[in-house]
């Protein structure tokens, strides 16, 4: 059965494995430690989301990036500095071991989240895979109670925590593994502005 946790539950829960489900700076969210592969893989059956579609992966400072085996562009610096913390996912190239266990071939997409809380349980228990709590395909939760109603008697989902009610924007994905950058999918930071900043895709 699917609880609610405060963020040391979220903490404890993550560090054992667990997939939970967590507030960030846009909608809600369901998470899973790297250090745990089969709980990242459990992301994708408990969302029933193709596994062709990769997960982004939430971190809590731009520092760890250097802990992570990814190809950090002068590109990728330029947008970290500017939208980090922020809705913006930045997709870079990555080792095959890690862009795999996220469904990636050889990339993944990394944020840094708006949100103290969030940052803080990345802190404790490192990397988090992290996709919009939702059915794949279906609108992203924004309270904890719609979580519990989406994943009602799934006891895949081990926990939920409560950040009250969350109604921004989903992130932007930005693509900067290739010589240019390429926008992936439309969100809280208008391509306009990314234009303005990074020049044409």
């Amino acid at each position: 059965m699917t609880t609610l946790v405060d963020v040391e539950g979220a903490i404890g829960l993550l560090g054992a494995g667990e997939v939970v489900a967590l507030a960030s700076d846009t909608v809600y969210g369901v998470g899973a430690a790297l250090a745990h592969p089969d709980a990242v893989a459990t992301l994708f059956t408990l969302k029933a989301r193709p596994t062709s579609v990769a997960l982004p992966v939430i971190i809590d400072d731009v520092a760890r990036v250097d802990r992570l085996a990814v190809t950090w562009s002068p590109r990728a610096a330029r947008l970290a500095e500017r939208y980090w913390p922020g809705p913006l996912t930045i997709v870079v190239g990555a080792d095959p071991t890690l862009a795999t266990l996220v469904g990636g071939r050889d990339a993944v997409g990394l944020r840094v989240p708006d949100d103290d809380a969030l940052r803080a349980i990345a802190r404790a228990v490192g990397p988090i895979a992290f996709t919009s709590a939702n059915r794949h395909g279906e609108p992203p939760c924004t309270t904890a109670a719609s979580v519990l109603h989406a994943f009602a008697d799934d006891d895949r989902l081990s926990g939920v925590y409560d950040g009250g009610e969350r109604r921004g924007v989903v992130s932007s994905v930005v693509d900067v593994t290739g010589g240019s950058w390429r926008l992936v999918r439309t969100g809280a930071i208008a391509v306009d502005e990314l234009s303005a900043f990074l020049g044409a895709p």
